[in-house]
């Protein structure tokens, strides 16, 4: 390949007018180029991309420079590449259609993960469109595509999951936004996020813990680092509202009803929230009656702990059973109910305190049974 001159008048141009650092760059490009080393470029493009204040330089580097060389390179790196460069754009539409072109481009047998990669990425610039039906055929369309594949890049995994989950938020589908944005985090460095990025995902997967009808473990979120993003923020408290959640705690979630009625999301499902409240509150009183042998207990215990009418707690425990959340009984008659399992759940630490309190009470009963037990053994030897 011979070097264009074309492309190296723009390299030395650009060397002469941008800042210190970015000059720089465009004077290694220009090296690089000259003696073909397309790996090292490539990684240097790549670097050079992803530095906050090289973004009006995108658009020109993509078109003027990384098209000229770009059948030397990685084809899932020169989709990121145009993608940077569509970031840039004025409109969403000429975005999207930029993608879309791209896409085609690398509709080929030997790149069909780059085509996958530029498809989702067309397809997010069409959600921000509220284009929601030809961004849900192009899921469906590349997770077939990405199953086929014997092995997927981490950055494809990302898009498909980050695609997924603002097509969920956008549909209000709480639980599959839950599911695709904790994939999504799987397959990032988080760190990498910008705080305002990080904040606005811990916020939204919070929220949808919280509304969402599916989940009542919410073991993956507490315990991820996202969550600290909103710690010394305005939404702080929503961290305060998945603990006492987590623990079910009637007395906390009171205590935080005011700050929920400002977000207009949670206030719109007061009511939804109050039952929430209470089948966490009864799961675990539950839980923690497991380690106490105490399987059976009366409405009248459950109705204290989870601060409803006896008359309600058939219902409350008929709920329970429905979402798998505990296995039993009721028995209507005696006004009881017998569990025989709790969902596994996340302990906080006054929970795992508990759970070592509930374990010294077990091995004290073991060594009592087992005390008993030489005894009958020591007196039938005896005769």
């Amino acid at each position: 390949m011979e070097v264009d001159n074309s492309v190296v008048s723009y390299l030395q141009k650009q060397q002469q007018e941008a800042p210190g650092q970015l000059a720089s760059y465009f004077s290694e490009f220009e090296d690089l180029y000259e003696r073909k080393i397309w790996h090292q470029l490539t990684d240097k493009v790549e670097k050079f991309i992803n530095i906050p204040e090289a973004a009006p330089y995108r658009i020109s580097l993509y078109n003027e420079f990384v098209r000229d060389w770009q059948k030397h390179m990685n084809k899932v790196k020169l989709v990121l590449f145009a993608l940077a460069a569509a970031r840039q754009f004025d409109s969403s539409p000429a975005a999207s259609q930029f993608m879309s072109e791209i896409a085609e481009e690398m509709d080929k047998p030997e790149t069909q993960d780059a085509y996958a990669l530029a498809l989702l990425e067309s397809a997010h610039f069409k959600l921000l469109l509220n284009d929601l039906d030809t961004t849900r055929e192009t899921l469906e369309k590349c997770q077939s595509m990405i199953e086929s594949f014997l092995h997927v890049d981490p950055v494809i995994h990302a898009s498909f999951y980050r695609v997924c989950a603002d097509y969920y938020k956008a549909k209000a589908a709480f639980g599959q936004y839950y599911k695709n944005a904790l994939l999504l985090l799987a397959c990032i460095d988080v760190q990498q996020l910008s705080a305002e990025d990080r904040v606005q995902r811990a916020y939204d997967l919070s929220i949808a813990a919280l509304l969402s009808d599916t989940i009542y473990n919410f073991g993956d979120l507490l315990s991820h680092q996202i969550l600290d993003s909103l710690r010394g923020t305005e939404h702080e408290w929503m961290v305060e509202l998945l603990l006492a959640f987590n623990s079910g705690n009637i007395g906390k979630f009171e205590a935080l009803v005011a700050k929920m009625h400002a977000q207009p999301l949670l206030a719109q499902q007061e009511a939804f929230l109050q039952q929430k409240i209470r089948l966490m509150a009864l799961i675990e009183s539950m839980f923690k009656r497991q380690g106490a042998g105490a399987r059976t207990v009366p409405f009248s215990a459950i109705s204290a702990e989870t601060k409803l009418p006896t008359g309600e707690i058939e219902h409350l425990v008929m709920k329970a059973l429905s979402l798998k959340l505990i296995r039993g009984k009721i028995d209507q008659v005696d006004q009881q109910v017998t569990v025989q399992w709790v969902q596994p759940r996340y302990l906080g630490k006054d929970q795992i305190r508990g759970l070592v309190d509930r374990l010294a009470q077990w091995e004290a009963r073991v060594k009592e049974t087992a005390q008993k037990m030489s005894q009958v053994s020591s007196e039938i030897s005896a005769k």
